[in-house]
């Protein structure tokens, strides 16, 4: 069984498509098709239905899924064995971040991973929880840092830290700093217009469920994803938005917004997730604990 072929397999069986796997794998979709109907033919199993939608796995084809990751993770823990004899790990580690957090945790996780990790690669995405819940699953990802996961059979999650969300608004030009003001109730921040993420983003839920939990529904202004889109809104008056300090302080220029806290407090509860199909490789492991120990540094500022 040529392990290339193999990997095809699982990648395909795991993307539900040819066209998202050829793209995953970097390879053309005729040559994709082509392997994988060798290794069917080499099997004497049909392992995936094609259809208009896309490709699922048959019977055989689950069965073999499940022997494919294993074989390939071991694959993968024998070249990292091999790589410490020579003394480093290698290997690729692909990292799903939120936004709000990649803007922080991005470079000095890159520079720790660089110095400790030399001989292996590293690949960062940007996404909202819910959709790297899915690369996970997928394999698109190894590990995904989240804001308020819930428990999953197919997911692990290793509890990092609790952020608190603050009320961020503009400050005038030439405003001088001014003292802190005192927190708003969060019956008060019903009344405010809000430039917030869409659903099914965490931030954006966490929001609304505790103002209905006191009878009340936030104000949209505006509907954005990216925390750089929305500071620049905030920044020109367009309302007010819901962050952590750290998305604040690593933007362009904090100088130009007030941070005001809520009461009672709105924590987001932040977690290290990984597939529970696939155990970690040594490289990856390495990579979770640069992960903590590089939040650890960042919180302690």
């Amino acid at each position: 069984m040529d392990l290339k072929q193999l990997e095809y397999f699982v990648r395909v069986a795991e993307l539900g498509s040819f066209t998202r796997a050829a793209v995953a794998l970097d390879v053309a979709q005729p040559a994709l098709s082509r392997q994988v109907r060798l290794l069917e033919v080499e099997l004497r199993q049909t392992l995936l239905v094609r259809n208009g939608r896309g490709a699922t796995p048959t019977e055989a084809g689950k069965l073999l899924l499940a022997h494919g990751r294993g074989i390939l993770h071991q694959v993968e823990r024998a070249r990292e064995e091999l790589g410490r004899v020579r003394g480093a790990l290698a290997g690729r580690v692909a990292i799903g971040l939120p936004p709000s957090l990649a803007r922080v945790l991005a470079v000095p996780l890159t520079r720790a991973f660089r110095q400790q990790l030399p001989e292996a690669s590293l690949s960062i995405s940007e996404g909202l929880s819910a959709n790297m819940q899915e690369w996970l699953l997928t394999g698109r990802i190894d590990i995904a840092v989240l804001y308020n996961a819930q428990p999953a059979p197919e997911i692990d999650l290793q509890p990092l830290r609790e952020e608190e969300l603050w009320l961020v608004q503009s400050r005038p030009p030439g405003l001088p700093e001014d003292p802190p003001p005192t927190p708003m109730p969060l019956r008060e921040l019903a009344e405010v217009p809000l430039i917030i993420p869409s659903r099914p983003n965490a931030f954006r839920m966490q929001v609304e469920a505790a103002l209905a939990g006191i009878g009340c529904r936030p104000i949209v202004a505006l509907e954005i994803d990216g925390v750089s889109a929305i500071l620049d809104l905030v920044a020109d008056g367009a309302g007010a938005a819901l962050l952590s300090r750290n998305a604040v302080a690593s933007s362009i220029k904090p100088s130009a917004y007030r941070l005001r806290a809520i009461t009672p407090a709105l924590r987001t509860r932040l977690s290290l997730a990984t597939s529970s199909q696939r155990p970690a490789t040594l490289t990856q492991q390495s990579t979770i604990e640069l992960i903590g120990q590089t939040l650890e540094r960042i919180a302690s500022r």
